[in-house]
Parts: C-alpha cells; structure tokens; sequence
C-alpha cells in the first residue's frame, strides 16, 4: 500500500492510502463503511446517503480578478468570494484530519498525454475512491512514482455540511470551485458524480483557453481508419444507446475534447445509469457491472445480492461507475482523429423534428447553443403535453465560458476538418407523444449507419419552410413516408400549429445567448 504526504494540502492524517486498486478498496469499504456490501456480479454496492444526484444550485466559482471575465456568471456558475472559500476549504481540511484513515487517488484526466491534466482526489470514502479510481485515467507504476505535484485537488469531505450561516451559503450542500488555486471542495454530498463533474468543470475552462473544444458527448470511431464520430445529446435521447456499437470502437461515453490532431476522452471510465437495466436491453454496460466496478443506490436482494435494477425506492439515478476498458471494443488508449460526422440527438416529443436533417456550421452553432430535447408529459397535475427542455451546449451545468466560446470552437473545427452535422430525432412522428409513435430503433440505427457509410451525405433533401435546414427525404432501412414528419400527422395545419409553438420556444430560449454570438448564428434559427 502506497503512502502520500499531504502536509502541503494541511492534511496530518497518519493513516493515507495511495492509489489502492479495487481488492484493497474492497476490503476497506465493507471494513469501514456501514450498509456496503458486494452484488452477485462482484460489483461494490454503495450509497451516497440524502444526496442521490448532483446539486447544480450548491455549485459554486471563487470570483478573482484573474478569471472573472471569462466565467459566465449567473445560474450555473454562482460567484463566491475567495475568504468564504477559504473557509470553507479550511472547514473540508479540518473534517478531513478528524478521520484515522484517509483515501489519495492520483489520476489523469485527459488521454492525450500532451493534454492532460493531473488530479488529485482526497476522501474519507473507501467507495469515493474506488469511484474515482474507476473514472480517471489510472497511472502505471512509473508514471505514478513519477507524478509530481497535481494540477487539479479535490478535497472530498462531503460527509460533512456547510455551515449555512457562512456568507453565500444556501444550503447544508456546496461544491466551490477556485480557478486560480486549482482546487474544489465538497461539502455535505455524498453523491459520488460531484467529482466526477468538477473535473469535467475545470476541464472546461481550461481546454477552451488553449483552443481545445471539451465536448459533453459520446464518440467511436471507425475500426479500420479510426475517423471518428461524436454524438451530443441530453438525457433520453439515445446517446448511450447509439454509441454503444459493437461495429466501432467506443472512445468514450461522455466527455471528450477535440484538438487540432482529433478527439480524445477525458475519462478513464465510464458512469452509466442503471435503472431498469437488463443484459438483453444494453449488455456491455450490464456485463461491466462486475468485480472492480462500483454500483450506486440500487436495491439488492439481501439472499443472494441480486440487484433488482427496476427497484427506484431509493432513486431512480442508480448508477454504476467501470473502466473502459471493461467494454469489450473499447479503443485504449481513448484517441482517435478528427470527427468526419457530428451528430445531434434530440428526442421531439412535439412530433415536429425530422428524423434527419443537415445543418449548416451557422445552424450548428444554433442548435448546439440551443441543446433541445423534450421530456414527455409526466405526473404533475394539470401537465398534459410535452415540455421542452434546453441545456446550451448539451451540457449546461458544467460550463464555465459563455455557451458562444464552445459554439465557436465547434463552427471553426467543423469548417478546417470538413465535418458534417447532423441533427438526428429519436423521438415521436406522425403526431406528439400520446398520438404518435416513438421512433423506432431500428430506424433510427438505419440512419446513423447510413450517415457513418456517407450514403446519407449523398441523399436527397429538402428545406424545412420554418426551421431552415436540410430535411433528408431518403434513407436506407426507413420507410420513405416518415422521413417528413408534416406528411405523418393526420391533420397538417395541427402540425403547422406545433412547430409554429416550437420555433417560438427555440427563439425564446436563444435570446438568453444572443449576445455571444455572430449575426449569422443568430440568423440561423427558425424563420419567424
């Protein structure tokens, strides 16, 4: 077991783990932490206590001179003055010398070794580092013996609250980034994907600076020529589903960024949710579920730790964290070239989106902005129709520039590498959600492959009258008659009147980022 000297951290804990793999985590874990057990896959079965999401209103950037102008500040990034960080730093280092043993896991984000980064997580949680053991890319012994002093530390002390009396606390929960000290500090969540985002945070407004796009999206690539592909897209849309392609290999399943030689993950690992998952449905995911892989908050037979991944008494963000390399066709090292497509997921449960549309580089600086989707209507009384649900750049809560900084790297890497864009709808035709049908899988497979062979680069279009792009009429594998949705819905003018609603929303919603981009962006959405 391999030892660390923090004292330049403040921490004096005699009892510090370096880097323990997943036998010694495992028996620190049912040791020391009360309710966590093994399932009967070998996975560790652990829970984050009242937290079992992320807390996007605790999330917080330390506001110095240095950086202030290049945060967007506002709903993602609360500023806080860096005395009350420093408190509260000083609060997670005083918890964290309270414990007798304590977790060091030093990793790197970032494949591209000429663009990593160092991170250093420090916890008190066998689970949390067996976590982020699984999630950052894992040194070998001598890049280990040989790595220094880290670029990004994450001082995980979330068993223990914020004092909501500090100035610009609002709750027991904050998660503090400062920019300048290269350090994040977790207090009051135990939710393990806290790390997880604040290295994808920081990456976020580091990568940028240098030129370098960071990307919340899927990407494989090609077996032969290794020509990659990114697949953007929020939650419910197909993401995981689409990338997940035993004809590809997987470079990652979340974030990624793409630099002037091609993409690479920023990940080690990958964090998949669990609820309701079944071997039949996604069997790469359920088959990594195994020793070395943590599974979080999910409800297990007490008999045999069976894990009943239908249960969501606790939540319904169960979740397991693995290595990559436990998918079975991912590529390691997660490099590969330039993306030759760029594709959009959206899930329209307006019924309005066609299956497949090209966007021009000004229409997919739009729609990245835009980041749509629509969730179905749900239990709430009195809500009977689909809501729509925007998120700028497919990953709102983790940016640290304006949504235009990224809109802008993406226009001018799809402009020097010739990347096609493409704006792919899993969700309803031939009505909305309650009168018409989801798109099938299978179609929807049918075109991503048709766009991955080029056929579909080649195939007849027409112009949408209102949102402006190129609506592909001819696909192989799908039926001609849904490739326009306006000829699926039984009443037309009912169709005019939702995508009418729609583009209204989509105006609305980019007024908000008009300001940080081109006239030509801002020219480029619905024509209303």
């Amino acid at each position: 077991m391999a030892t660390i000297d923090l004292s330049t951290h403040g921490i004096q804990v005699e009892t510090i783990y370096r880097n323990l793999g997943p036998s010694s985590l495992y028996e620190e874990a049912i040791r020391h932490e009360p309710g966590t057990t093994i399932s009967d896959t070998g996975a560790l079965i652990a829970y984050s206590g009242e937290k079992t999401g992320r807390s996007p209103k605790d999330k917080r950037v330390v506001q110095h001179a240095d950086s202030t102008n290049d945060v967007w500040w506002g709903p993602v990034n609360f500023p806080l003055d860096e005395a009350t960080f420093m408190i509260n730093r000083e609060r997670a280092v005083d918890y964290l010398n309270t414990q007798s043993r304590l977790y060091v896991v030093d990793g790197f984000a970032g494949w591209d070794p000429a663009n990593r980064i160092k991170v250093r997580v420090i916890c008190s949680r066998p689970y949390h580092a067996l976590f982020m053991w699984d999630m950052l890319i894992r040194p070998n012994h001598q890049e280990l013996a040989e790595y220094g002093e880290p670029d990004l530390v994450i001082f995980n002390a979330g068993t223990f609250p914020a004092n909501r009396y500090t100035t610009g606390m609002t709750s027991r929960t904050s998660v503090d980034l400062s920019l300048e000290r290269k350090e994040v500090v977790i207090l009051g969540t135990e939710y393990a994907g806290e790390m997880k985002k604040a290295v994808f945070t920081y990456m976020n407004y580091c990568m940028p600076k240098q030129g370098i796009l960071s990307m919340h999206c899927s990407a494989t690539a090609d077996v032969e020529t290794g020509e990659s592909a990114v697949l953007f897209g929020l939650s419910g849309t197909g993401k995981t589903t689409l990338s997940a392609d035993p004809r590809r290999h997987l470079i990652g399943d979340d974030e990624h960024c793409w630099t002037d030689s091609g993409i690479f993950n920023i990940e080690g690992g990958c964090y998949a949710k669990a609820v309701y998952l079944t071997r039949e449905a996604e069997p790469q995911i359920f088959d990594a579920l195994r020793f070395g892989a943590v599974l979080e908050n999910v409800v297990y037979d007490e008999a045999d730790h069976h894990v009943d991944f239908c249960n969501t008494s606790i939540t319904e963000n169960t979740r397991g964290a693995y290595p990559i390399e436990f998918i079975e066709n991912a590529r390691i090292p997660c490099i590969a070239g330039h993306p030759r497509n760029v594709i959009f997921l959206t899930c329209d449960a307006f019924g309005v989106l066609p299956p497949v549309s090209k966007l021009s580089p000004e229409q997919a600086e739009y729609h990245f902005i835009s980041g749509y989707t629509a969730k179905v209507a749900g239990t709430e009384v009195g809500v009977t129709e689909p809501q729509a649900t925007f998120s700028p750049c497919f990953g709102g809560p983790f940016l640290v520039w304006h949504p235009g900084k990224y809109a802008g790297l993406l226009s001018e890497k799809l402009r020097r590498h010739d990347a096609r864009v493409w704006l792919v709808n899993t969700g309803w035709n031939g009505g909305p959600y309650g009168k018409g049908q989801r798109m099938k899988l299978a179609y929807t497979r049918a075109m991503v492959d048709a766009i991955y062979s080029g056929e579909l680069a080649a195939a007849p279009t027409q112009t949408d009258r209102l949102f402006g792009f190129e609506v592909v009429t001819d696909c192989p594998g799908v039926p001609t008659e849904v490739m326009l949705p306006r000829n699926t819905w039984s009443d037309p003018s009912a169709y005019d009147q939702a995508a009418l609603k729609l583009a209204n929303l989509f105006a609305k919603n980019f007024a908000t980022y008009s300001g940080g981009v081109s006239e030509l962006v801002r020219n480029a959405g619905p024509r209303i």
